[in-house]
Parts: C-alpha cells; structure tokens; sequence
C-alpha cells in the first residue's frame, strides 16, 4: 500500500469518532499517559492532566490527550488525516491549534519551526506513518523534552506500514526506552531530551 492509501485506511479506521474516540481514550488514560509520565488527575468532572508551557501532540488524531490536558500557553497538533469537522471544530472551541500536516513536513509549517515546545507527545503513532526517523528527527528540533509510548514487533498490516523495534526507536530518540509487555503487546515508553532541553523544563 502507498502512504496515501495507509493514511486513508486509518482515518476510516475512526468512522464517526464516537466509540472509536471513547475507546482511544480509555487506552490513553489507563496506559498511554501513565507510561508517559503523565499524571492523570481523577475527580467528580473525569479525568485531567495538568500541564504547563507550550505542548505539540504530533499524530494527536481526532482524541488528543490535549482534550483532558489544562494550564498550558499554547496547544498544537500535527496530524494529516481528514477526521469528521465536528472534530476539528471542538478544538477550536478550547484554544487547541490544529495543523493538518504530515509529522514529515513538520519544520515547514512556519508556525512550528519558528518555535520551542516545553514538552512533545507521541503516542500510537510511528507504526502509522511513511518515514519515522524523519519525525522524530523533527521533533528533536523543536522541543525541549518528549514523552513517547508506541507498540513494538507488531508487523506490517494496511494502516501500520512501520514494524518499530526496540533498538530503532532508542537510535532515533538518542536514548533507552523502557519495553514491557503488557496488555495489547509490546510496549515502547519513556522520556527523552529534544534539542531546546533545559534541565528547569522536566516535569512529570
């Protein structure tokens, strides 16, 4: 399958964003976030995630983890594929930049390469894209750390042209990610320093 037709597959793979949505949020609550170092914060109003600084969701999809996130300045994703506009429209509603764009192109979309974001998260997203060295390269560049979890060893299926391994996720992100196996698979997860790091920027 071309890139085209795999982008293609994953936008139908969400349909209406409503027990797709639900169901990707639940994985981002119980797993994605917490291996992340992402404190997920439980009250009478659901779940939330305290931030602070500038946070770039790269492949955020129609159910970015932004949508629980609050205190942040600036909120963006980059994501290419075409989702259903109510979507879209209630990013808009609460402030969250949406740039449709290819994580490859990242440092040509003149809002992003002008900036440093506090903090980079990428989630269930590398298995979906045409060149993964290539965005994770980019975000390097524009961030001062990253928080990455993504599913290791699981093939090349429609919709999933990369077959990520342990030692090629360590090589592009310049350091060692943790690897568990757990429910759905095997897990990829950790924190690492984009090229803007300071040390008073770490918080989890």
């Amino acid at each position: 399958m071309s890139w085209e037709e795999d982008s293609n597959w994953e936008a139908s793979w969400w349909g209406k964003v409503t027990s797709t949505g639900y169901y990707e949020t639940t994985k981002q609550v119980i797993t994605y976030a917490p291996r992340m170092g992402i404190i997920i914060h439980n009250d009478s109003q659901g779940p939330h995630i305290i931030t602070k600084g500038s946070i770039l969701d790269v492949g955020g999809g129609p159910t970015s983890m932004l949508l629980l996130a609050e205190g942040y300045d600036l909120a963006t994703i980059v994501d290419p594929c075409e989702y259903p506009k109510w979507t879209i429209e209630r990013y808009k509603e609460i402030g969250i930049e949406f740039i449709k764009e290819k994580g490859e192109n990242l440092l040509e979309i003149s809002q992003i390469s002008s900036r440093v974001y506090t903090e980079c998260w990428i989630y269930n997203v590398l298995q979906h894209v045409e060149d993964p060295a290539k965005i994770v390269s980019n975000i390097r560049k524009v961030s001062r750390i990253i928080r990455v979890f993504d599913w290791l060893e699981v093939g090349v299926a429609p919709g999933h042209p990369q077959n990520l391994t342990r030692d090629k996720m360590d090589e592009w992100f310049g350091g060692e990610g943790s690897v568990v196996q757990g429910k759905g698979g095997l897990q990829y997860f950790g924190i690492f320093l984009g090229n803007h790091y300071e040390d008073s920027n770490i918080s989890s």
